[in-house]
């Protein structure tokens, strides 16, 4: 960690994590506020999902463009990109000139390329680091993001109740601000990636494991898609709650996040499909409290105990990725499956938002928790079914540490 915290871009990281953690409240919170009576679920899944949904358009349409930068280049254009973009959403929302056409176009301007920044950051890590040491790096940078949770949503929530959703939104585009002139300011000779889109593909069909994993993932997120949509309106209407309610929901789920994400290290030693199977089965079983009562405190300790459990997963399924790819192919081929398993959970908003019109918040939160749980089950028995077929064939060495051996990568 020591080492990644030398590199300029990794504080940088940090700051856009930040505003990013802000931005959780301030782009459902905003998209409330401006959407037509009645309409508020749609326009709020239509927000959440723009942040968030074009990075696969950007994966597959901008590769030609993008997969010869340098991992710190990658990191550069994306938050430059998001600077502009949201900084417009910010100047248009705090002078009300913002419609919700417009800010869901902005929005998604502001994500075109963020699965290529999200690669060039991982990227960064398995070049400055060893295998035996990418699973504790990984989990650096989610720790920034769930930390961020742990802060930025409660000053958002402060923030929006005194000056607006707006404003909290010019500090998200600041940040990334930041992280672009760090990132810029990175020289070197490294290339990060000379594959094309279409080499990532065959990379990743060629490792049935990895494709397997990314399905998972893209599941995963789709369900956890579900919550970012229903939570925001349970607070508003079942609960009749406030920006700063919402905020103290996600700073619980951000204090067990980042606990979680800090913990990744020690669970390197145990197979990963079965630590990945029990984190999915733990976050659906953790979501059921919100679903079942309209009472506050049942469902923000559900949060926060899904957090913890849901915090090591980005860290071991990205440490996956990485040993299972060639190094030349490491930025296309997490570019390829940020393309995918990220805007999953926008797609989850965007169908969340009519769910959350019919059935309503908290019952929508109930399904998604589960949902969840079936699908961490289906994947438990899977893995299991997998184990006892190939040593049913033939006794092999069970290897325990994430690094050992390829037959981990399931």
């Amino acid at each position: 960690m020591r080492e990644l915290l030398r590199h300029p871009v990794v504080p940088g990281l940090l700051v856009s994590a930040l505003g990013d953690g802000m931005s959780l409240v301030a782009v459902a919170w905003l998209a409330v506020r401006i959407a037509p009576p009645g309409q508020a679920g749609v326009w709020t899944g239509l927000a959440v999902a723009a942040y968030a949904l074009p990075a696969s358009i950007g994966a597959a349409l901008l590769s030609r463009f993008m997969r010869g930068l340098r991992a710190a280049r990658l990191v550069a254009a994306d938050a430059t990109v998001r600077a502009v973009a949201l900084g417009t959403v910010a100047m248009l929302a705090i002078t009300q000139s913002l419609t919700p056409m417009t800010y869901v176009v902005l929005l998604a301007l502001s994500s075109l390329l963020h699965a290529w920044g999200t690669a060039g950051a991982y990227t960064l890590v398995a070049e400055l680091l060893p295998e035996e040491q990418r699973v504790a790096g990984n989990a650096l940078l989610p720790t920034f993001q769930q930390a961020a949770i742990v802060v930025g949503p409660a000053v958002a929530g402060a923030l929006t109740g005194l000056a607006g959703p707006g404003w909290v939104i010019g500090v998200d585009a600041l940040s990334f601000a930041v992280l672009a002139v760090a990132a810029w300011s990175v020289t070197g000779q490294r290339v990060a990636s000379t594959e094309s889109a279409a080499g990532a593909w065959a990379t990743l069909r060629a490792r049935p494991r990895l494709l397997g994993l990314l399905v998972v993932s893209m599941i995963f997120n789709f369900l956890y898609g579900l919550v970012e949509v229903a939570l925001p309106v349970h607070v508003a209407v079942d609960l009749n709650g406030s920006a700063g309610l919402l905020g103290l929901y996600w700073t619980v789920f951000g204090v067990g996040a980042t606990a979680g994400a800090l913990g990744a290290g020690l669970l390197s030693r145990l197979p990963p499909a079965y630590v990945i199977v029990v984190i999915i089965v733990g976050w659906g079983v953790a979501l059921i409290p919100l679903g079942l009562a309209d009472a506050i405190w049942p469902g923000m300790l559900g949060l926060a105990v899904g957090g913890l459990i849901y915090g090591p997963y980005t860290a071991i399924s990205t440490a996956l990725f990485q040993r299972g790819t060639p190094p030349a192919a490491i930025s296309g081929v997490l570019a390829a499956r940020a393309a995918l398993a990220v805007p999953a959970t926008s797609v989850g908003t965007v169908l969340g938002g009519p769910l959350v019109a019919v059935l309503g918040g908290r019952s929508v939160l109930l399904w998604s928790g589960l949902l969840t749980v079936g699908l961490g089950v289906a994947v438990g028995v899977a893995v299991r079914g997998r184990f006892r077929g190939r040593h049913g064939c033939a006794r092999r060495p069970r290897t325990a540490r994430l690094g050992a051996s390829n037959d981990n990568e399931e």
